[in-house]
């Protein structure tokens, strides 16, 4: 049986277009920062950069090696941790180019340093990339948060921000940092705007 999060992790990956409190456990990631507009070249060859790694550790037993405790299982979709810089935060309007961001892809609990190590060197023999030696492998934890679904354009977000908020508010909660987490799940490239699926989320606690 091949492991699918959207059937096995609904709750974290599928939630209701209306805010939900969840608590998120560990997760491990490969993971990479940048500056600056997400339409950019730079971001996408990020974004390509953590696919390379996250392919190497899923097709490791086609390549000889089977990881301890390996299982089939769906590459994790895109994640983004999104924040701005000062200036950033002084304008009224959202200027991309001052928005600051770790995108990341998670990875399975087998998944240890060593194996980790194993995808860059792979990805290094295979598909060497500049941008590579940016990536790194590490745990995160949201724990406690507000999350929901939110299905429309990217540059919509702010109307589901705005019920996110609302709900912090009603639920005695406090928003623990101003930077929050996307996960895309659907392929922009592939679904048009009004059909898009990201999953938004902040980290709380209680007040």
């Amino acid at each position: 049986m091949k492991y699918e999060w959207k059937k096995q992790e609904k709750d974290l990956y599928l939630p209701k277009e209306e805010p939900v409190l969840i608590t998120v456990p560990q997760q491990k990631f490969f993971m990479i920062s940048g500056k600056g507009n997400p339409n950019d070249e730079e971001f996408s060859e990020k974004v390509a950069v953590l696919y390379s790694l996250a392919y190497a550790i899923r097709m490791m037993p086609k390549q000889g090696y089977t990881p301890d405790g390996y299982f089939e299982y769906t590459v994790y979709p895109l994640e983004g941790i999104w924040d701005l810089t000062e200036e950033g935060r002084k304008s009224s309007t959202l200027n991309k180019d001052e928005l600051l961001y770790t995108i990341m892809i998670r990875q399975p609990d087998f998944v240890t340093q060593e194996v980790a190590d194993k995808a860059f060197e792979t990805v290094r023999k295979k598909k060497p990339h500049p941008l590579l030696d940016e990536a790194t492998f590490g745990i995160m934890e949201d724990g406690l948060s507000v999350q929901m679904m939110h299905v429309g354009p990217y540059d919509e977000e702010p109307r589901s921000f705005e019920k996110m908020k609302k709900f912090i508010r009603e639920n005695n909660l406090e928003i623990t940092t101003l930077a929050h987490r996307e996960i895309y799940i659907s392929d922009p490239r592939k679904t048009e705007a009004s059909k898009l699926k990201t999953v938004l989320r902040y980290r709380v606690h209680y007040r």
